[in-house]
């Protein structure tokens, strides 16, 4: 052994090894502190390395190295067994592994942002490439969210501005849009409206309280329903507005149609979304039958879930979620109501601009614009970074592997294959950069 190492050529390798090693470990030392936390942030925000990359590459590495060594004690020649598993170990570094996926992710979180979509992490970003099931809110997220107010429908002779100024007075302290259309309405005819009491709030299904001594319920006909009245409604009433339905003093008082008109984008949001591989679009709204149909029809989605509370929404997410051909599952909401199928769809995406800072803090994702169709290109992004990601390990892991066959039969040295080993690494670097574009 001795001898071996006292050979020129040894010797002039181990000065090179040896020198590479302290050069990298006084360039590791001057690194600031600042660039070692922009490193471990890119590693935490764009998730784990999927761990079967690995479980495939280890053993491909233990099984050359252990025939290097049967092969090195069958001829007795140790000098072999050890310039050629340096070699071998030199070209085998797993950084096409590390740097490819993170690098990736990170291009497709940075090209969603530049669009308005903040997507939190990695991890959401891969569960949004591989979305195959796309469920719509209705309310302020294909429409605008901000209903007008139309006319009311008086009922049992009860005149139409007061049935308005009590609905409108409750609604002061609602959180939903349909409720500030009503106060906008009252508003605009001039009512004087006054401070609510005992105020009670049922998310996705209406509001009790008590308005002046007279107790008020605003909401869908289920709500008056589920308190004893029976609301009998014109047959000629326009099934395609929204209808608020209001009882005073348990009788039903009357019927406030509203108006809350689609996004433009919103129409070229399921062509796009098709064109992008999702196999089922659907509309999941509160709203009733009449007017979510209107709306799905005009979208051209696959399925429409009318009248749906909080808890039928999570439902439905949870029935397509067990259907392995469906998943995984995407929800677009805004608001209160949506959170609960937000928090369970595989991926959640909330329209951040309206307000509802509870979807927005469930959600995976946020768009901060108000165009919807950025659905589709938050779709696109991730299912660009996620191929790239896997096009760049697959690609740095194959050179990898080749290199090391070239290693094993002697045709590399270790200094040209640590060469070859950072031409690899920056190819798969610049090939995953690409994520950046689209």
């Amino acid at each position: 052994m001795t001898g071996v190492l006292a050979r020129p050529r040894v010797q002039l390798a181990l000065r090179l090894l040896l020198g590479a090693f302290f050069v990298y470990a006084s360039l590791d030392k001057i690194a600031s502190p600042a660039a070692f936390a922009k490193a471990v942030y890119l590693w935490q925000v764009s998730g784990p390395v999927p761990s079967n990359l690995v479980a495939v590459t280890l053993p491909w590495i233990e099984l050359v190295a252990g025939l290097l060594l049967v092969l090195g004690v069958w001829r007795r020649e140790a000098a072999l067994v050890v310039a050629l598993l340096l070699a071998v170990f030199v070209v085998a570094t797993p950084c096409p592994l590390i740097l490819a996926a993170p690098i990736a992710l990170m291009s497709g979180m940075s090209r969603a942002a530049r669009a308005g979509v903040v997507i939190k992490g990695g991890g959401a970003l891969e569960r949004l490439g591989g979305v195959r099931t796309v469920l719509l809110d209705k309310t302020g997220t294909i429409t605008l969210g901000h209903p007008e107010f139309e006319r009311v429908v008086p009922l049992n002779g009860i005149p139409v501005d007061e049935t308005l100024r009590l609905a409108a007075s409750l609604d002061r302290l609602s959180a939903h849009p349909l409720g500030e259309a009503l106060v906008e309405g009252a508003e605009q005819r001039g009512l004087r409206l006054s401070r609510p009491e005992s105020v009670h709030e049922s998310f996705g299904h209406g509001i009790e309280g008590v308005v002046e001594g007279r107790h008020v319920l605003v909401g869908s006909a289920g709500w008056l329903r589920a308190h004893g009245l029976e609301p009998e409604l014109p047959v000629d009433l326009d099934d395609g507005a929204a209808k608020v339905l209001v009882g005073v003093d348990g009788i039903p008082a009357g019927v406030v149609l509203l108006d809350d008109r689609m996004r433009e984008d919103a129409r070229e949001l399921v062509p796009r979304l098709r064109a992008a591989g999702i196999r089922h679009v659907a509309v999941v709204s509160g709203d009733k039958h009449a007017v979510a149909e209107r709306i799905g029809v005009e979208l051209g989605v696959d399925r429409v879930y009318a009248e749906q509370t909080p808890e039928e929404k999570v439902d439905v997410v949870r029935a397509l979620r067990a259907n392995p051909q469906l998943r995984n599952v995407l929800m677009v909401g805004d608001g209160v109501n949506d959170a609960p199928a937000l928090a369970l769809a595989d991926v959640g995406i909330a329209m951040g601009t309206i307000g509802a800072t509870v979807s927005s803090d469930t959600a995976d994702a946020v768009i901060l614009v108000e165009r919807v169709d950025r659905v589709a290109d938050a779709v696109e992004f991730s299912r660009r970074a996620v191929d790239i990601a896997r096009q760049s390990v697959i690609l740095g892991i194959g050179a990898s592997l080749v290199a090391m066959c070239f290693a094993a039969f002697g045709l590399l040295a270790p200094v040209a294959g640590a060469f070859l080993q950072e031409a690899i690494d920056v190819g798969v670097i610049l090939n995953a950069l690409r994520a950046l574009r689209g």
